[in-house]
Formats: structure tokens, C-alpha cells, sequence
């Protein structure tokens, strides 16, 4: 089939090798425009770009698909499929009705669950013991079309987003094989979601991953690990902001419940336990101001006096 791939971030990267390395015909790729970024700000070329350039594929990159000259370009290339994988711009019915066989989504949740911009890091926030990979027909709604395949995968207890996203997006290339294939074999089936059970995943600030240590430490945790690698989550400790890359339950401490939440009640060689409104959380993986990421047992050699006293 004739296919153009609509992508932009590393999660995208692996379903459009995927196509590459199949006998379908890659016919060109829409992605974003390039970004400022970096202390320079010069401009960055996305993931799925850099890619499609290393195999000298036609690259288009509007600012929208609502103009009627950018749907133009598209409707000229003729395609058979569009397949979309965090693209980052709304597809209008204009553009959903172009391909011959319409677009294919490819969603890193389990359908209706977690539609929306963040489904990685919200499974992990609400504590989700399994999430997957889905394929879907795509319709004007916001991830609301028929699901064509689903693959299931288990959500591991120190999972963070960055662990997860790339778990999903091996899934999501494998996914969006398996469904080309039974697309071709009219062995698809489609399944209409249920409106009733949809959650939704808004996107992520900045704000969102600032702790409060009255909550609970298993709360602490799931925001820590959901927010790793962005945007890192950070908490006021012994009079300075730090940011939190990684920590661990503490099942066997105790802590007396007149002590404050974000208070350090012990040093350990190689981390640090804080109270928080319900149990105790172990820091192993901290970035103190203007530092680097570091494992608490080197801040601890250097600067342990931080945080004591």
C-alpha cells in the first residue's frame, strides 16, 4: 500500500522503521516543524524527521492541516493509508476522508482509557497495574474511533514514563504490523468503544509535578515515576528546592505522626528517608539547584550537611 506517516517524537520512530522495513511503500512523512531548543534555541528537527530524512523520504511540515493548500499536498500524494502516531495536530474530516482506506491511529492506552495527550503518564499516576497499545480507525473525535487491535502489557512497579514509553512504542510497531496484515485479509474486526467507561489524559505541566509531602508516600512515588524523564517531579527539602528522579516505598520505617510531612528522619549511606502525610519515602536519585542528576550517595558525600540539622 501506498502509506504517509504522520509522526513526530521518538515514540513515533519505531512504527514508521517498522513500515520502512516492511513491504509497504513509505510515500512520505507530515511532522512538525522544526523547534527552537537547547540553550542556543536554534532549531531541532523532530525524531520521526531525522529519520525520514536518513531514507530520503518526501518531508512536509504544516503549522496546521486546516489550510486548504496543505490538504491539497496531501490529497496529491495519493495515498492508500495515513498512519498517525503522536502527531501533534488535529486531523480535520478533510483530511480523515483523503487516503483511499482512511487514517490508523496508533494510541499508547487501552481504548477508552486514558484518551488524550498523556495516557503513559497518567496510567502510572492512577496506579494502572496494565496498560497497552492500541489501533484504531481514526474518526473526528478525540481518540474516539474504532479500536482495530489492542496488546495488552504489564505496568512493573518501579515503571517510570520513560520505561513505559519505550515498552509501548516496541508494542506500537508491532501492533501496527499485525494490523496491516489483517487489514490486507479483511481479517479486522472493528470494536466501537464504550463512551460510559472513557478516562482522559490531559497533558502535563510544568506545575503538575511539584510534591506536597502531605501526600502519601505511594502517591509521591507513582508522581515520581510518571514524571521521569519530564518534567521531573520537585519538592521543598531542608529549605531547598530539589528535583526527584527516582525513590522507593519504605515498607518497613516508622514514623511518629506528630513529625511534619518533608521532614528527613534518617540518612542512610546511600539515601534518605522523608515522612510524608502517610508512610515514608526513600530519595535515592536527586538533582540539588544548578547540579546534575546525581545518586544521593554522592550528594551525601559531598554535601551531606545540607541536610542535617
Amino acid at each position: 500500500m501506498r502509506i504517509v506517516f504522520a509522526g513526530t517524537p521518538e515514540f513515533a520512530v519505531q512504527p514508521l522503521k517498522a513500515l520502512l522495513d516492511s513491504k509497504h511503500s513509505v510515500i512520505a512523512v507530515f511532522t512538525q516543524p522544526d523547534r527552537p531548543a537547547g540553550r542556543g534555541q536554534t532549531l531541532h528537527a523532530s525524531p520521526v524527521k531525522a529519520l525520514a530524512l536518513s531514507h530520503h523520504i518526501p518531508i512536509y511540515q504544516p503549522i496546521l492541516l486546516k489550510n486548504p493548500e496543505e490538504q491539497a499536498k496531501l490529497h496529491a500524494l495519493q495515498p492508500d493509508l495515513l498512519i498517525v502516531v503522536a502527531y501533534g495536530l488535529l486531523l480535520p474530516k478533510a483530511v480523515l476522508d483523503i487516503p483511499k482506506f482512511g487514517c490508523i491511529n496508533i494510541h499508547a492506552s487501552l481504548l477508552p482509557r486514558w484518551r488524550g495527550a498523556a495516557p503513559i503518564q497518567h496510567a502510572i499516576l492512577a496506579g494502572d497495574k496494565t496498560t497497552g497499545i492500541c489501533t484504531m480507525q481514526m474518526d473526528e473525535g478525540l481518540d474516539t474511533g474504532d479500536v482495530l487491535l489492542k496488546i495488552s502489557c504489564t505496568i512493573a512497579p518501579q515503571e517510570t514514563s520513560k520505561t513505559l514509553h519505550d515498552k509501548l512504542a516496541t508494542l506500537g510497531a508491532a501492533a501496527l504490523l499485525e494490523t496491516l496484515e489483517k487489514f490486507e485479509h479483511n481479517a479486522l474486526v472493528p470494536e466501537k468503544q464504550d463512551p460510559t467507561t472513557a478516562t482522559y489524559a490531559t497533558k502535563i505541566s510544568k506545575t503538575d509535578a511539584k510534591i506536597d509531602w502531605q501526600e502519601s508516600a505511594d502517591v509521591i512515588d507513582r508522581k515520581i515515576r510518571a514524571f521521569n524523564p519530564w518534567p521531573v517531579a520537585f519538592a521543598e527539602l531542608s529549605g531547598q528546592t530539589i528535583r526527584i528522579w527516582s525513590a522507593k516505598l519504605n515498607l518497613t520505617a516508622t514514623v511518629n505522626n506528630k513529625i511534619k510531612p518533608g521532614t528527613i528522619i534518617e540518612i542512610h549511606k546511600d539515601s534518605m528517608d522523608v515522612a510524608t502525610g502517610d508512610g515514608v519515602l526513600t530519595l535515592l536519585e536527586i538533582q540539588l539547584p544548578g547540579g546534575k542528576r546525581l545518586p544521593v550517595a554522592e550528594i551525601l558525600h559531598a554535601k551531606k550537611a545540607l541536610f542535617q540539622g
